[in-house]
């Protein structure tokens, strides 16, 4: 059993990840690892019992939670918190920051922190979600074993940011009751059916549009960029991941809040930027300059 040198976040030398086959089932399962296999399987059996427990109006809602926490993930989570591609007002972050708690992903400094890494060591051995272990490693298999990803990629040091400010830290302690107090009054509101089609429908979609990012987008897709890494452009991706799935632009300009640089690249999320940015909600709005473009271009 081999092992390299790595480096952690701060750039001191740490001990590679050994490279032995990893036992997904039977092995230590940390109480997070649990809660989040727990809320995947519950929303995939809810989305199983979707057809025998049918209303339009149920399923609409279904659509349009997975529209709002989808965009809430790629709005707030991604490119605001994790990229810093604009600054909103704190009145207007923290709203959409809380919105992506039910999109099923976890809390924002868990989160940022785990896709900071990935850019950090994509395609390495310390990618959190590499897509060289596996297409479905990188696509669900990653998220259920905290223990793997800390060995890997140590301590939340990358997140100070977000951990030196209360609301942060408030949605860390609190987010399971947030999820379950939301599930009840969504069942309160419509009963099963909006279980069923709702959280279920709803979740799996905004699951597997993420999940894809992290799989797909490093497996098939075209490259416009060359940024030395398996990120691809994925165009049939694009209305699910709202935008996210021009993988490719995005590893080549982390900080840009537009991932669709092309203007018939469908991009959801850019285009609710831009809205606050007409409104002036939105500052600091970050693109890539024409001399960025040039550098990454391939060589025609």
């Amino acid at each position: 059993m081999g092992s390299e040198t790595k480096e952690d976040a701060s750039g001191s030398s740490r001990n590679t990840v050994h490279k032995e086959n990893r036992a997904y089932l039977f092995r230590e399962w940390t109480r997070i690892d649990v809660m989040r296999a727990s809320a995947v399987l519950i929303v995939h059996l809810l989305c199983a019992l979707a057809p025998f427990n049918y209303k339009w109006e149920a399923l609409r809602f279904g659509f349009t939670l997975a529209l709002v926490t989808g965009l809430s993930i790629t709005f707030s989570y991604h490119r605001n918190l994790t990229h810093k591609s604009f600054k909103l007002p704190r009145w207007l972050e923290y709203p959409f920051a809380y919105s992506a708690l039910f999109a099923l992903q976890g809390h924002p400094i868990d989160w940022v922190s785990t896709h900071r890494f990935h850019h950090q060591f994509t395609d390495s051995d310390r990618d959190p979600h590499s897509p060289i272990e596996g297409f479905w490693f990188s696509h669900v298999l990653w998220i259920f074993d905290t223990n793997y990803i800390r060995e890997k990629c140590g301590g939340r040091n990358n997140v100070m940011d977000l951990k030196l400010q209360w609301f942060y830290r408030f949605l860390q302690k609190t987010t399971g009751y947030h999820i379950m107090a939301f599930w009840t009054l969504v069942y309160l509101w419509g009963g099963l059916p909006y279980l069923t089609c709702g959280v279920g429908v709803g979740g799996a979609i905004g699951y597997h549009g993420t999940w894809f990012v992290n799989s797909a987008c490093h497996i098939c897709g075209s490259r416009a960029w060359n940024t030395k890494d398996t990120s691809r452009n994925v165009w049939w991706l694009a209305p699910l991941t709202m935008g996210e799935s021009w993988h490719n632009n995005h590893h080549a300009f982390e900080a840009s809040a537009r991932h669709g640089l092309e203007w018939y690249q469908l991009d959801l999320t850019w285009y609710l930027v831009l809205f606050f940015q007409t409104l002036g909600l939105a500052t600091d709005v970050k693109l890539p300059s024409e001399a960025q473009r040039r550098k990454l271009a391939f060589a025609r």
